[in-house]
């Protein structure tokens, strides 16, 4: 039996070179006598024509696998979709770093190839849920596979907030705002801001503060279940803006609780086999290579 007969292709960047990725994957998929589906986004940035097309809606049952062509974004946003079909996801990438896109434009036919035969190795990921009170009322929510950060938007004031974690009080905190990732998250914004990176896998998630107004607060590793929450104070200045992984902006007020929990659905990430997250360290952070052997850039 054939694994992932029927294969969804995402590409949400209306760039040539995935283009390019997208026509080169499609051709090799139909030749290995798999059936390909359009996400129908993806099929409205393509100029040819294609056989079958479904909303990401659709997809649950309809699909066995998805590959997403672009970079770490496109697969964030891919992910989201997807969490509650429970469709694993694939990543060629067309972006920058690639930390969730393994495979090179390069690569594709041979890499592929080995993933179809059942040569793979499969991760799950947890997500983050928010939610925005306001006088008893839910006014925002969303979800992320990288983080929930508060910031202060386009002023340039600091704000004050409490952070409470399983109903317990931890801090109250002068500062530019607040970041909380997953391990998944822990190698983008949460590193730019200093925070710790996490091992993929790990059911953990991590706050890190963002620019405190103190020397001794430092990022805070806390259970994959923790119940976070973060109240703005009334104080503030200005308003502080809620984003899930760079989109869904949601601003709060003076006042507001704002909630972050584990996501009630994980995502299914495929990688190759020989996949490595201390090699894609190495490659995309600039570590170094091992003492005495030379490499490619030595």
């Amino acid at each position: 039996m054939a694994h992932f007969q029927r294969i969804g292709l995402f590409g949400n960047l209306d760039l040539p070179e995935v283009k390019d990725s997208l026509r080169k994957l499609e051709t090799f998929l139909v030749s290995q006598g798999r059936d390909v589906i359009y996400e129908r986004g993806t099929a409205d940035i393509v100029d040819w024509s294609v056989k079958e097309i479904l909303h990401t809606s659709e997809f649950a049952g309809a699909i066995d696998l998805g590959i997403v062509v672009g970079g770490d974004g496109s697969m964030l946003s891919a992910s989201r979709k997807m969490a509650s079909i429970g469709v694993p996801l694939l990543g060629i990438n067309r972006g920058r770093l690639g930390f969730l896109t393994d495979i090179s434009p390069d690569e594709i036919e041979a890499r592929v190839s080995t993933v179809l035969s059942g040569d793979y190795a499969q991760t799950r990921r947890f997500m983050l849920e928010t939610t925005v009170t306001r006088d008893n009322e839910v006014i925002g929510s969303g979800t992320a596979v990288n983080d929930i950060a508060m910031h202060p938007g386009m002023s340039v004031r600091m704000m004050t907030f409490e952070l409470y974690v399983d109903g317990e009080f931890v801090y109250s905190q002068r500062s530019d705002g607040l970041i909380v990732a997953t391990p998944t998250g822990s190698t983008a914004y949460a590193l730019s801001a200093g925070g710790p990176l996490l091992f993929p896998e790990l059911d953990a998630m991590v706050v890190v503060p963002l620019n405190p107004h103190t020397l001794n607060s430092r990022p805070i590793a806390l259970h994959g279940d923790a119940q976070i929450e973060l109240r703005v104070s009334t104080r503030n200045e200005l308003q502080p803006v809620l984003t899930c992984d760079g989109h869904n902006d949601i601003v709060t007020q003076p006042g507001d609780l704002i909630k972050i929990a584990r996501h009630a659905h994980d995502i299914l990430l495929i990688h190759p086999k020989d996949h490595n997250f201390y090699s894609v360290c190495r490659t995309k952070l600039g570590w170094g290579s091992r003492l005495g052997v030379k490499t490619i850039d030595d």
